[in-house]
């Protein structure tokens, strides 16, 4: 399966998932003192963001040096893709994450794997594995989604006290249900390559 730019900008926003993460990020920063609020967010997403930068531009070798196909990449993201959109759709409260209590968080579990999870790790090795051709629109499409969830994240408890909680849970779970087709086309076009073309 090809993408454009969008596409792969809609791609790492679902699998960002920063409106998913609001459940998690506010409790997280209630211990943070509210100057230094800003600062850890955008920290966080940095961290992140050099993490999946990371698998883009070293995702090709690392496939060779584990040996492993982009038919096989492909269908193993297309099944970590549909988990965590089963996750979004039939959320639970608490989450699936330990929070850290009484101290500032660092990478854990704000950068990772709450926003460079799996599932946004394979997303992007797959993307540049598929077409590495267009590497700069793949790092543009995911400094654009990052932007957005670093938006979101900064803007948390404005967002949750606009919309409430409701509206935020649904929105998700909307989130969720375009994630799961998007993880079936990536499953079905992996096999469909797998079974079309010769190992």
């Amino acid at each position: 399966m090809d993408h454009s730019f969008l596409s792969a900008f809609i791609l790492l926003l679902l699998v960002l998932d920063p409106l998913g993460s609001l459940p998690i990020f506010i409790p997280i920063m209630r211990d943070v003192p509210p100057a230094r609020r800003t600062r850890v967010a955008l920290r966080e997403v940095g961290i992140a963001f050099a993490v999946l930068v990371a698998f883009m531009f070293l995702g090709d070798a690392f496939l060779q040096v584990m040996r492993l196909s982009e038919r096989s990449l492909e269908v193993a993201g297309g099944v970590i893709l549909l988990m965590v959109a089963i996750r979004m759709i039939f959320s639970h409260e608490g989450g699936v994450y330990g929070l850290p209590e009484g101290r500032e968080p660092m990478i854990f579990p704000l950068a990772v794997p709450l926003l460079a999870g799996p599932s946004a790790m394979a997303s992007a090795l797959l993307l540049a594995s598929r077409q590495p051709e267009r590497m700069l629109s793949w790092v543009g499409a995911l400094v654009c989604a990052m932007a957005v969830s670093g938006a979101v994240l900064l803007l948390c408890e404005r967002i949750r006290r606009l919309v409430g909680d409701s509206v935020v849970s649904a929105i998700e779970k909307l989130m969720g249900l375009v994630l799961t087709a998007i993880a079936v086309e990536m499953i079905l076009a992996g096999l469909k390559r797998y079974f079309m073309a010769p190992l």
